[in-house]
């Protein structure tokens, strides 16, 4: 006897046979780690190697295209990524508490649960599936699609959070963290490591870079940043924006701190700040997780 679970598998091997997923086109900045870069295809995601493709084509498509598909009845609930949002969901939450546990062995709960809230929002969610450029992978309906809807937070955070599931579905943990640890918790670690620094209250704006390194220049005494646009390449509806962070460096000009690419400005002064944050803040992160090291392994001598 087939069930309807059967079916919905079926469809979704089906469908990763047929569809291939493609990139924007935009792949290969300057700034991107070689392993960072996206990598796409109808069986694989970044470094991952999907057994079963089905898996990874569900995870990418919108419940819009099912309702197209089906315009008269309700959709299987297995032929779109909602089912696999639940378990991304609770994927995500494990890795990223393991991550931060391992990470901020000095912090309490209370200080770990704000940092989780912080990268398992929906709106940090969205920037990270902007940052690697998740939303040309999303199938959905044309409705859909003509409303803008590869670029729509709501979508992008859910489809990142069926993505994940996909991969813990198909390979266990490890494939889920080595994602979640390259693409949600260290490119915030930084920022992370500051706000408990700072010893203020942490408000949980994870992903707001600019906001995060004018903070931390004001609290120096470095003054305000400045963003240069440097350069813009391709047509009208592909361009690439590059984009400097500087700050006075008190002769009279200005010092960059760090540089990126990206496909609206928005994104390239956040990506630049991000990485000026690294810079600023990594170290020192370092350091004290070292003196923090050393100190637990004196008191267990």
């Amino acid at each position: 006897m087939t069930t309807r679970q059967d079916n919905a598998a079926k469809a979704g091997r089906t469908a990763g046979q047929r569809a291939t997923v493609r990139p924007n086109g935009s792949a290969g900045h300057a700034e991107r780690p070689q392993s960072e870069r996206p990598d796409f295809s109808e069986d694989r995601f970044f470094d991952y190697k999907f057994k079963d493709a089905g898996l990874l084509t569900l995870a990418l498509t919108h419940s819009s295209l099912a309702y197209e598909r089906n315009p008269e009845g309700a959709p299987d609930p297995g032929s779109d990524n909602e089912r696999l949002e639940f378990i991304g969901d609770a994927v995500l939450g494990l890795l990223v508490a393991e991550a931060l546990y391992r990470r901020f062995p000095a912090s309490r709960e209370g200080e770990l649960t704000r940092l989780r809230a912080s990268l398992v929002n929906s709106r940090n969610l969205a920037q990270v599936a902007q940052r690697i450029e998740l939303g040309p992978m999303l199938r959905m309906g044309r409705g859909e699609q003509h409303s803008g809807g590869q670029k729509k937070p709501a979508l992008l955070a859910n489809g990142l959070e069926a993505v994940i599931a996909a991969m813990y579905l198909d390979g266990g943990l490890a494939p889920a963290r080595d994602f979640v640890l390259r693409h949600i918790v260290e490119p915030a670690e930084a920022e992370l490591a500051g706000a408990l620094d700072s010893k203020e209250p942490f408000s949980g704006a994870v992903g707001d870079y600019k906001s995060a390194l004018q903070e931390r220049l004001q609290a120096n005494g470095a003054g305000q940043p400045k963003y240069v646009l440097t350069d813009q390449t391709g047509p009208d509806h592909k361009k690439h924006f590059r984009i400097e962070v500087r700050i006075a460096d008190g002769e009279g000009g200005t010092r960059t701190l760090a540089e990126a690419e990206g496909t609206t400005k928005k994104l390239a002064q956040q990506e630049a700040a991000r990485l000026a944050l690294v810079g600023l803040v990594a170290p020192a992160a370092r350091e004290g997780r070292q003196k923090t090291a050393r100190a637990v392994e004196g008191d267990a001598r």
